[in-house]
This record gives structure tokens, C-alpha cells and sequence, in this order.
């Protein structure tokens, strides 16, 4: 790898977030749904059918591109693309050429920018089912339109990108900032989010870029990751071995854990770009670009480095509060209740996120008070909100309810930690011989003497006290 350079430019596809398809009026709602169930003349391709732009979705995009730091030029214009597959029943996809909705990005993974090329509006295209069933043969493939006509963005990177791993992780990031600003749901295995690397080689110091193959079938960023790495590998070997890489399709197959050949690779003249005829090119005025400006929330790498030096939060804290935009605004709900910000961060990531949300801010903030004040502890902290998320009751209730109340007295503990050092005289003998892990056993019968109940703090300052004793 030390004599080869790796280029890696992505193209992603994001089905947007609206109600209606790019140009008519069906339901966007349609998983699940019969095959061919949520279609009109329009979006079946019928003569005299006349597209409509859908307002949100160019929204949706300009959106976007302001979280991607893109120029918005004040004029666009939609272009036809054309090329037949059964799934285009038009024989032309409507897209943009040479004027998109924005270019000239960028987006900031692990400490590096990446360039955003352009970021654009298109429709989608419908799905095939190639596989055979009871009633028909593999040979065989079945059109569903009800994907047809779906809005789509795609944005495309400058090849900045280095390795497999920067190539997952600009695919994480670009989903959370999607998911931040709500302009899709960004769900790989549903097909909202389509990542589709475009992966060259090349010798290490040369400033020429190699042939490269895009790839196709990435449902997810586990996918992403195996699949480039399997294509830098190939290509590495098939160059040194004196062969020429193809600049082509490759799918990638999970079972195989291996890139295949799709079809040879189109280039731009072969669509015959031209100007939509039926659509009039976009004025997009400044003004409504600084309203949507306005009301974009404030993005997640921004709130990320705010949490960073506001509540002196760890790097991993705060990349785990902003992961989803509702877990941070729920963060900060449970330290205006009037929690530290430490111990707020360290509930909300231990046992909220996996579990999600369901119990109110300052209920959460109750309960860490009380376990701050030590009137509980850990363990039965979280029993306690195990019960809160049960009953919805305050944690307050359900620890004078259930006597859960610390036992913090050192006359009661001094009794227990004596009689624990007499019952365990060879974690006493490892202890004093040097062994410090072995107070964790005393501990640990500490605890279960008292039910779970001892206030840790107190019953280690007892058990070094009398561990110290010769």
C-alpha cells in the first residue's frame, strides 16, 4: 500500500423528505404499499403528462446545501438525462446538468474537509425485482413505479477522500447532518440514503488520477467500508499485476464479500444532457435563501464543539450527545432541571440513548440528584428508572416507596465491612500482599450484605482504613 495513493470521490443519493413526488401529486408514503399502487400519468411516463416541481423539495435541498457550506447561484435550471431501463418508463430522468441548485461545498470528517462539488435535484427512478418466485422465473424481472418520481438529491464530493475508513465515516456524517436538518431519514436499508463511491488508485507522488470504478448495492455503511477496501485491494492487485483497471459499474455482493462487474461505465455525453422543455429555469432570490437560512437549526458539528468547551464535555461525550439532534436538545433539558453537566452527559449516554428518551428531562434530573446527593446509588439508581420508565412515576416516590435509601451511617457499615474482612480472609491476604483489584471483591460483598444499599464511597474509606491496619 506504502507504493500506491487512493482516491476516493463519493456520489450520494437521498430520497428527500416531502409528502408528494418530485413532480406530481402522489404519496411519497409507499413502502409496504401493493407495486404500482402509488402512481399517476405523470410519474408513469403517459404522453401528455406534464411535470410539476415539488417547492419543498427544492427546500429541502437549498436546505441542505447552506449546512454544506454551498454557493446558491441565483439561476438553475432542470435538464433531461437520457437512457432506458425498464425502471424509467419515460426513456429520461429529469436531473440537473450545468446549472444545479448549489456547488462548491464542503463538509468537515474526523478534523479534514471534504469538498462538496455540487449538490443537486432529481427524480427517482422505480425498483426491479430481478429474483424468481412461485409464479415466475429467475429470468424474469418485475417492474414496482411506485418508487418512480420520488425526490432526489444528489450530492457529489471533490476525490478527497483517502481510505475505506474516511469513506464510511463521511457517509456517517453526511447522514447525521441529513437526519439534523430534516431533510430525510437517511435510511440505508429502506434506500433513502444511496452512497455510491467512485474508488481509483494510483502510484504514490503522481498527480494523475487512475481509472476508476463506482460502486452499487451498498445497503449499509458496514457494506461501504468492506466493499471499497475489496476494491482498492483489486485493483492494487490487478496493477501490479501488469493488467489495466476498467472504468466500469461494480455491484458488491454481501454473501461473497466481493465487487462484480455491472456494465461498462457511462460518461456525461452519453445521456445527451438538454434543458427540460417542460419546466422553466429556477430564480432562486436571495431572500428566500436567508429564510431558510434562519430557521436551520444549529448543526450538529457546531452544537458538538459547543458542548465541548460550554460544559467541559470529553470528545466522546459530545460526539455521542449529537449523534441525533433530539438527544442533545434533551441533554440540555435535563441540565436546565438543574443538573452538573458531567453526570448529566454520563446518564443521557449510558442509559438514555440506548434505550431512548421516554422518561421527561426532569424526572432524569431528579433522579441524578439523588444519586448525587448520595441518598442512592448507581445500581439503585438505575432500578429506579427502570421503574420510572414502567410506572411514570417521580423517582423520588419510588425511593421512599421502596426504602431504597443509601445506607450512608458508618456505625451500620463499620458492622458489615468487620464481618465481610473475617468471611473473605484471602482477598484480605491478596489485598496486603500488593494485589489493590482484590478490594473489588470486598466490595462487591459489601453490596450484596446490604442489599445493594451501602454507599460505596463511605464502605471503601472503611474497608482501607482497616486493610491498612497491620
Amino acid at each position: 500500500m506504502a507504493e500506491w495513493e487512493v482516491v476516493i470521490g463519493m456520489e450520494t443519493h437521498v430520497q428527500l423528505r416531502t409528502a408528494s413526488k418530485m413532480f406530481c401529486s402522489c404519496s411519497t408514503d409507499y413502502l409496504g404499499a401493493p407495486p404500482n399502487s402509488y402512481v399517476c400519468p405523470t410519474c408513469l411516463g403517459l404522453p401528455g403528462a406534464l411535470p410539476a416541481p415539488n417547492r419543498v423539495a427544492i427546500e429541502q435541498v437549498l436546505r441542505t446545501a447552506i449546512a454544506l457550506h454551498c454557493e446558491i447561484p441565483r439561476h438553475s435550471k432542470f435538464d433531461r438525462k437520457n437512457y432506458f431501463y425498464p425502471d424509467l418508463p419515460k426513456g429520461y430522468q429529469i436531473s440537473q446538468y450545468d446549472l444545479p441548485l448549489s456547488l462548491n461545498g464542503w463538509i468537515e470528517v474526523g478534523g479534514r474537509r471534504i469538498r462538496i462539488r455540487r449538490a443537486h435535484l432529481e427524480e427517482d427512478t422505480g425498483s426491479l425485482k430481478h429474483a424468481g418466485d412461485a409464479l415466475h422465473s429467475a429470468e424474469e424481472s418485475l417492474v414496482d413505479l411506485n418508487r418512480s418520481g420520488v425526490p432526489l438529491m444528489e450530492i457529489v464530493t471533490e476525490p478527497d477522500l483517502t481510505s475505506a475508513e474516511q469513506a464510511r465515516d463521511y457517509g456517517l456524517e453526511l447522514r447525521r447532518l441529513l437526519r439534523w436538518i430534516g431533510a430525510s431519514e437517511a435510511d440505508m436499508e429502506k434506500g433513502q440514503l444511496r452512497v455510491e463511491p467512485n474508488i481509483s488508485v494510483r502510484p504514490a507522488g503522481s498527480s494523475e488520477l487512475g481509472v476508476k470504478t463506482e460502486l452499487k448495492n451498498l445497503n449499509s455503511f458496514r457494506a461501504l467500508h468492506l466493499a471499497v477496501q475489496f476494491e482498492i485491494d483489486r485493483q492494487i492487485r490487478v496493477l501490479e499485476g501488469g493488467g489495466a483497471v476498467v472504468q466500469e459499474t461494480r455491484g458488491w455482493s454481501e454473501a461473497e464479500r466481493r465487487t462484480f462487474s455491472q456494465r461498462t461505465k457511462e460518461y456525461a455525453e452519453d445521456y445527451r444532457y438538454f434543458p427540460e422543455p417542460d419546466i422553466p429555469p429556477l430564480e432562486v432570490a436571495p431572500e428566500w435563501v436567508d429564510r431558510l437560512r434562519a430557521g436551520l437549526p444549529e448543526l450538529p458539528a457546531d452544537r458538538e464543539a459547543r458542548f465541548r468547551s460550554a460544559y467541559a464535555l470529553s470528545a466522546q461525550d459530545a460526539a455521542a450527545l449529537t449523534g441525533e439532534r433530539e438527544v442533545g436538545e434533551y441533554f440540555e433539558a435535563v441540565v436546565a432541571a438543574g443538573v452538573e453537566a458531567k453526570p448529566a452527559a454520563n446518564w443521557v449516554v449510558q442509559e438514555v440513548v440506548p434505550t431512548g428518551a421516554d422518561v421527561p428531562a426532569e424526572r432524569l434530573a431528579g433522579l441524578i440528584s439523588l444519586v448525587q446527593s448520595g441518598r442512592i446509588n448507581r445500581d439503585q439508581g438505575r432500578e429506579v428508572l427502570a421503574e420510572m420508565r414502567q410506572t411514570g412515576r417521580g423517582p423520588a416516590e419510588i425511593v421512599g416507596e421502596r426504602g431504597l435509601a443509601q445506607l450512608s451511617d458508618e456505625g451500620e457499615l463499620v458492622a458489615v465491612v468487620d464481618r465481610v474482612l473475617a468471611e473473605n480472609a484471602s482477598a484480605v491476604a491478596d489485598f496486603r500482599a500488593g494485589k489493590q483489584q482484590a478490594i473489588g471483591a470486598l466490595l462487591g460483598a459489601v453490596s450484596q450484605a446490604t442489599g445493594r444499599r451501602a454507599n460505596m464511597k463511605v464502605a471503601r474509606e472503611l474497608l482501607e482504613a482497616r486493610l491498612s491496619r497491620s
